[in-house]
């Protein structure tokens, strides 16, 4: 599979998704999910979970992907644990609130970069799917 990261990235940095719908849109055609319903389902999850107090959107629409692509409880959540260490490694967090930098200041990444990762980590489990 040729590497969607860009794409999922770019529909959050024009502004026309958030974060998890960015992620979820650019990969809901490889679980049967219409974009539509893609759209709707990850529309909660702007700005993080609970209003920027919480896990970054761009993990939580990866680990909707990641449900409908393995079908499998255990298998998902080792998979969306791998995912969120990995992201936490690269970035530093994982929460909304700390990589936008609302309490110290600091932004350790930018949103459709976290896009781009969650995206490139989601990337890494769909192929051996």
């Amino acid at each position: 599979m040729e590497t969607r990261k860009h794409l999922a990235a770019e529909k959050k940095r024009c502004n026309s998704h958030n974060c998890a719908q960015a992620v979820v849109c650019t990969y809901c055609d490889l679980v049967g999910l219409p974009e539509q319903t893609a759209l709707d389902i990850a529309g909660a999850y702007g700005t993080g979970m609970g209003n920027m107090e919480g896990t970054c959107g761009a993990i939580v629409g990866a680990g909707m992907i990641i449900g409908l692509a393995t079908k499998d409880r255990n298998l998902s959540r080792a998979r969306m644990k791998e995912l969120m260490t990995k992201f936490q490694e690269r970035n530093g967090a994982i929460q909304c609130r700390k990589l936008k930098g609302i309490d110290t200041g600091k932004v350790l990444r930018d949103c459709p970069d976290c896009v781009a990762d969650a995206s490139e980590f989601l990337e890494e489990f769909l192929k051996v799917e």
